[in-house]
């Protein structure tokens, strides 16, 4: 029987795991056994999410949730621990918080505004692999860490291109650290969403204009879906990824191939 994607007794963080591609993942990776704490900025949104979770995969036990601004240094490490102490340990970190751009042309954008994105989508990004690779470091028992990027990372993004910036230094981030942390048996990689219907993208795929414009360069011929991602979360969060690192894995419907 093969059985690398069973997840059973394994420890997982998902950032941002409260909604969109997180709870996505969330979802799979608890239906193939796993152990879960999901991290989200809303309170109530978090509590929700947990309660759904537990109720869909029949085991309370196994869902964690917690309250952290990943761009917060103190909350990100106090809440990696209150993860372990949850979990009983971690196997595996998706760093899968962050915020979108709001269509703001480089000549009218601020300072401010270019650094409320970066703070989530990289700092975020940063603190929460930190945190998890002190850890994994310290267990010595390896682990993966997956960062999710963009699609904006390797296509233009105009009037996003701070959302761009920010995911191309997270990409780029990620195939260092698979370089520094090989050593101690961490990978590291990240997911590239393309098109996927969330929170965040609600406004522009319901958008006529837009959609019309962006459909046909879709080859699969529809947006994304959450649990599109399932699937790499399993895959990544389990041994059988255990030689991958450093990777991009598109999923965007062959987004970026037309």
């Amino acid at each position: 029987m093969y059985t690398p994607f069973d997840l059973r007794n394994r420890g997982v963080v998902i950032t941002g795991g409260n909604g969109g591609i997180g709870y996505g993942m969330a979802r799979a990776l608890l239906a193939a056994g796993a152990w879960v704490a999901i991290w989200g900025s809303n309170d109530e949104k978090t509590h929700k999410a947990v309660a759904s979770l537990a109720e869909e995969c029949g085991d309370a036990s196994r869902v964690h949730g917690f309250v952290c601004d990943v761009s917060d240094e103190a909350q990100v490490d106090a809440t990696f621990q209150k993860s372990v102490d949850a979990l009983g340990q971690v196997d595996a970190c998706f760093a899968n918080a962050g915020v979108g751009g709001k269509g703001t042309a480089l000549v009218d954008m601020t300072l401010e505004e270019f650094r409320r994105v970066q703070r989530v989508n990289v700092e975020g990004v940063f603190l929460t692999f930190r945190a998890a690779a002190r850890y994994m470091i310290g267990r010595g028992a390896g682990g993966s860490l997956v960062a999710t990027s963009s699609t904006a990372a390797v296509e233009g993004a105009g009037r996003n291109s701070h959302y761009g910036a920010s995911k191309g230094a997270v990409s780029s981030y990620v195939r260092a650290l698979a370089m520094e942390l090989a050593r101690h048996r961490i990978r590291v990689n990240s997911i590239l969403p393309g098109w996927i219907v969330t929170d965040m993208t609600q406004h522009s795929v319901e958008n006529e204009k837009f959609a019309n414009a962006v459909m046909p360069r879709i080859p699969m011929r529809r947006w994304g879906d959450i649990d599109d991602f399932g699937g790499i979360a399993v895959y990544l969060a389990s041994e059988a990824s255990a030689y991958a690192t450093g990777e991009q894995f598109l999923i965007d419907g062959g987004y970026t191939k037309f």
